[in-house]
């Protein structure tokens, strides 16, 4: 079963221009004689690396998407390895990936059309506020009602204290 790789590799900096061409036309044939398929070869050119990998600052990105089987892909990987030129090397399977970022974005698209349904008709909305209105005038009445002087609480606690505290009171 075929599935899709990004496999970029880091070549040395000292590395001629003809001789990056015969490399990734090497891996190339490879991936082609296998069974896989070459989707792109992008050269990314010379870059800066982020830390000193086997006393090189910089290298010459390549990045290949391929379409192969895992056993393919394994012997891709075995020969980056064993390559003098390539310095560092990754490959990403990318058909997870892809399947993910599709999700993400039908999801995406549902909420946007869920967004895009008609708002309630405006005589509703005249009505709720009038409704709304009516329901705090019946609740302050009741938290007034509710309410305690303040003497009341002073002798539930006076009651409540020990004897001692009681008379202080």
């Amino acid at each position: 079963m075929n599935r899709t790789y990004e496999i970029m590799f880091i070549v040395r900096p000292d590395v001629e221009e003809a001789d990056l061409d015969k490399l990734i036309e090497g891996f190339s044939a490879v991936v082609t004689n296998g069974g896989g398929e070459v989707k792109s070869v992008e050269k990314m050119g010379r870059r800066r690396l982020a830390y000193t990998v086997r006393k090189f600052n910089d290298g010459f990105y390549v990045l290949l998407n391929v379409a192969a089987a895992g056993s393919l892909i394994t012997e891709i990987e075995r020969r980056l390895r064993v390559t003098e030129q390539v310095i560092k090397f990754i490959t990403v399977r990318m058909d997870e990936e892809e399947k993910r970022l599709a999700k993400v974005k039908a999801l995406r698209d549902s909420k946007v059309k869920r967004s895009a349904q008609p708002i309630a008709p405006v005589a509703q909305q005249v009505q709720a506020p009038a409704a709304a209105a009516e329901a705090p005038a019946e609740a302050a009445a009741a938290v007034e009602e509710e309410v305690v002087a303040p003497e009341a609480v002073v002798a539930t606690v006076a009651s409540d204290a020990p004897p001692e505290t009681a008379a202080a009171v």
